[in-house]
């Protein structure tokens, strides 16, 4: 039966009496009381906060706080970083044959384990040891030293040693993993494990020691690289150049002297290692600053813009160019675009990213071609167009989009010409360096694996087992003449 009584019969303040009752009148009377005693107590509160952080005596504590969000942001930094050895891995694996997988995630995974080792015992001493030698470092082995040995300030006023040798481990690592890349798909593990140890414990730490201590030759003259266009782009990039150039091309990479393609086997892991690196590189670049500050989301932006103006630029160069827009070189035109801000991310503005990033992602189209056509040296990710060739045009765009000292904001022509000078010195040495190593490897251990073990790939040959085992794979033979089987066309590209 309905009720006929309206929402009119009911009295409005019914509500209160049926919650009143529910309290004795001792408890209603605390409410107003607690509701002084809140508002006393936060003025209080207050009060007292203010007097705490204005008092001198607690500018110690304040301090300490400041060093110790510095500590962990380098921290997290460092971990980013590290975390781009998952990018470089699945990118170079996609881009390489199947018959190879097991061969290049090794190479990726162990570099990182050599690099920290060789790092932690000689390379970090060399790279900011002796702060006051503009040319090498020297003490404080396996990080025995003090933090002023790597000019270092003394926690909280600097970062504390352990937290800065990790994020310049990470660094030392990304250098060494550059070069995996370009040597893919022939190179003898052995050696490669070698060579890794010298460029990481010996030669990038003296090139770096030029540009990131107090006295270093580079910096003294004005050379600026932020976060390492150069000081680990290139160092990478020469080293990776050298080692392909006397490596020499893989089997039917060149039929009567014309490149022919070789395609990647899983485009799919390639780009999720695009964005793996994308992702890390907000801890390369922003951690760079080496503090928690405002200047960090500038450079992560900064960062941010150069990377998709990049890619943008190589999808329509690459469109226009060859009549396709080309997944692989949208790829490497993001990463082109953070190698190249990578050197100046902290002073451009932000339309100065977009140029920087653009121009990065034109340059690694036809540098691609170049290499393999003109030059007619075998780099199966593009590994040297991105990091040497862009690592060059970061370096360079400092000393022209710089807001203080670019050429193009009225910074005359002195912060360029410091950019060059550095940029060759480090080139030059970086390049003497590889050469060397690689060609006595050469001689002596012979660097390149054989024929046979080259045709049947490196997961069988180098390590015994495969990367795909049970699932059914392409046919991949090589006759060695410039007439080969539809088969052999999928995986070799002869004839393609």
């Amino acid at each position: 039966m309905v009720s006929t009584r309206t929402k009119k019969d009911v009295p409005i303040w019914q509500p209160l009496k049926v919650i009143a009752r529910s309290f004795s009148p001792y408890w209603i009377a605390c409410i107003p009381l607690a509701a002084i005693i809140t508002i006393v107590w936060n003025k209080a509160v207050v009060a007292e906060s203010i007097e705490l952080i204005t008092a001198e005596g607690n500018s110690e504590a304040i301090a300490q706080l400041q060093g110790t969000l510095n500590a962990i942001w380098v921290l997290i930094a460092a971990i980013l970083v590290i975390f781009m050895n998952a990018g470089f891995g699945m990118l170079e694996t996609g881009f390489c044959r199947q018959k190879n997988a097991v061969n290049i995630l090794s190479k990726n995974l162990i570099v990182f384990a050599l690099a920290t080792l060789a790092y932690w015992a000689i390379g970090y001493s060399l790279m900011f040891g002796g702060p006051e030698n503009p040319f090498i470092g020297f003490g404080g082995w396996f990080l025995s030293g003090e933090p002023a040995t790597y000019g270092l300030d003394p926690f909280p006023a600097g970062l504390p040693i352990s937290v800065a040798f990790l994020f310049q481990a990470a660094f030392a690592g990304t250098a060494a993993t550059i070069v995996s890349g370009a040597v893919a798909e022939r190179i003898k593990f052995t050696d490669f494990i070698i060579f890794s140890l010298l460029l990481v414990g010996i030669s990038y730490p003296i090139t770096g020691h030029w540009v990131w201590t107090g006295n270093g030759w580079l910096g003294s003259i004005g050379f600026s690289d932020f976060a390492g266009s150069t000081v680990v782009h290139s160092v990478g990039g020469w080293a990776a150049l050298m080692g392909a150039a006397i490596l020499g091309p893989r089997m039917g990479k060149y039929v009567e002297g014309r490149p022919q393609a070789i395609p990647g086997h899983n485009m799919s892991i390639a780009t999720l290692g695009c964005l793996i690196l994308w992702i890390g590189w907000f801890g390369f670049n922003p951690g760079s600053q080496l503090a928690a500050d405002e200047a960090v989301p500038y450079i992560a932006v900064t960062t941010n813009l150069a990377a998709a103006a990049g890619g943008v630029a190589a999808t329509f160069v690459a469109w226009f160019k060859d009549g396709k827009p080309d997944l692989s070189m949208i790829i490497n035109g993001i990463l082109a675009g953070l190698v190249g801000i990578t050197a100046g991310c902290d002073g451009v503005s932000y339309f100065g990213a977009v140029i920087i990033g653009a121009v990065a992602g034109v340059i690694v189209v036809y540098s691609v071609s170049m290499i393999d056509s003109l030059l007619k040296i075998d780099d199966p990710v593009g590994a040297v167009s991105v990091h040497l060739v862009n690592g060059i045009w970061g370096t360079l765009a400092v000393g022209l989009f710089n807001t203080e000292s670019g050429l193009f904001y009225g910074g005359g022509f002195a912060q360029l010409g410091s950019q060059i000078v550095g940029t060759v010195a480090i080139g030059a040495f970086t390049a003497i360096f590889s050469g060397i190593v690689w060609t006595v490897l050469k001689s002596t251990m012979g660097i390149r694996v054989s024929p046979e073990e080259e045709l049947e790939g490196l997961d069988v040959g180098e390590h015994g087992m495969e990367a795909y085992a049970g699932f059914l794979k392409e046919t991949d033979t090589f006759s060695g003449s410039g007439s080969s089987t539809a088969d052999e066309d999928v995986t070799t590209g002869a004839g393609i």
